[in-house]
Formats: C-alpha cells, structure tokens, sequence
C-alpha cells in the first residue's frame, strides 16, 4: 500500500498533497492498475477520452497521423507521465494519438466522472490540471503568432511543440522532404538551408523522409523569442 501511495503521489497531477489526503482520494475514487505488454495499443486515434491515463512504469510511444497517412509526430512517455490530458473535457474528447506499449507498461486509469470528484475535492488537484491545460493553451497561441512571420523555423518549432508533451522524448517527424514543401508552401532550398541552421544550433537532425528532434525546449525558445521580438515597447 506505501508503494502504491509513493506512485499516486509522484504523478504530475496529484502532486504537492499530503498522504493522509491521498489516502482520503483512494477511497473515494476508482483506481484501476492495468498491464500491457510490448507492441499492445494503449489508446487508439478517434476513440473517446473517457478516462485519464497516467504511465506508471515502461514506456509507450504515442503517434499522431494525418488524414492521407502521409505526415506523422511520434514521441516516446514515460512514467509518470498523463496520456494526453487535454481531451478529457472540452467539445472534442476523442483522441488525436494512437499510443502502444514500448516494454510492459503499467497504466493508472481513472473514469472522468472520478476524476471530476478529485478535482473538486483538493484545489491542489484543480491547480495542477488548470497549470497543465494554460500551458498548453498558452504553446498554441505562441505557435499561432510565429506561423504569421513566414519563417519556417518557427512553423517546424510549431508543428513539434503542438503535437507533443512536455516530457516527449525521441520526438519524429516523419513525411517526405517534398511532401514537406508543400505543407510549408516553400522551395526545396529555403526548407533545407532552414533545416540545416536548425541542425547546426543542436535543435534537430535529419534525413529525407524523418526529421528527429534534439531539443524541444530549444524550440520552445525559439517560439518565445518570436513573441518577444513581436511585442509592443512598453509606454
């Protein structure tokens, strides 16, 4: 039971609360403790979010893929880790991702409606999930704004940081280099020479059909110096 209290308490969301609360939460909601083995689907893309999965031991490689199958975002999470929280409410509650078990995989999984009791019973709780969805709501208008420079750097930072976690590791992107082209609406050369500044910074590496990802928080940076640049002088 202590171990399972030092699991529950070292997940993102449940942090900065005492054991004696979490022992009040454990009784209150539904917990269930679910096993995968490697290559098993977690989560499939377009099924419904109806509870909140957190990674607790292993790995799982979560992927998202377009309409035509041609351009895809992988990255690998890892406990303690949530599967992709933000679709839990809001009007589109079905998941973007596909996520399959990297190793044996263990899953705390939690119904909404339990969740929702959590949520209401500790502010503590209600912080850490409203933090979590500001800065993912705060990453899409940054994106959204540097999308309006034209520079393609800031696009690629976009893509990466909207499609991915936080704690992503091993981030992909894979598409072929003229598939690429026409998303950015760019010439060859401009999408090169943009790739291999970006190369040479450490921020990513590449080859014709994928494109690894080195440094996500570097593109981050590289999205909040946009804003910076882009802001108002101060009266």
């Amino acid at each position: 039971m202590n171990s399972m209290f030092d699991i529950l308490m070292g997940l993102p969301l449940f942090r900065g609360v005492s054991r004696e609360r979490m022992a009040d939460i454990v009784g209150m909601a539904k917990f269930h403790f679910l096993k995968y083995l490697p290559g098993e689907t977690i989560v499939e893309a377009g099924s419904n979010c109806s509870h909140i999965m957190f990674i607790i031991s292993g790995s799982a490689r979560s992927s998202i893929v377009n309409a035509d199958h041609r351009f895809k975002v992988s990255q690998t999470l890892k406990a303690p880790d949530v599967i992709a929280p933000d679709y839990l409410f809001g009007r589109a509650t079905n998941y973007l991702c596909t996520v399959s078990a990297i190793e044996p995989t263990g899953i705390l999984q939690i119904a909404k409606s339990d969740y929702i009791k959590i949520l209401n019973s500790d502010e503590v709780f209600m912080f850490n999930y409203l933090n979590m969805l500001a800065m993912n709501a705060q990453k899409s208008v940054s994106g959204v704004l540097a999308l309006t420079t034209g520079s393609i750097e800031e696009r690629i930072a976009f893509w990466i940081v909207a499609l991915t976690q936080p704690t992503g590791t091993d981030i992909a992107l894979e598409c072929r280099q003229r598939d690429l082209y026409s998303f950015f609406g760019v010439q060859r050369t401009s999408f090169i020479s943009s790739l291999d500044g970006m190369k040479a910074r450490g921020l990513l590496d590449y080859s014709q059909n994928r494109i690894d990802i080195l440094d996500r928080r570097g593109l981050i940076r590289l999205l909040e110096s946009h804003l910076n640049d882009a802001a108002p002088d101060e009266v």
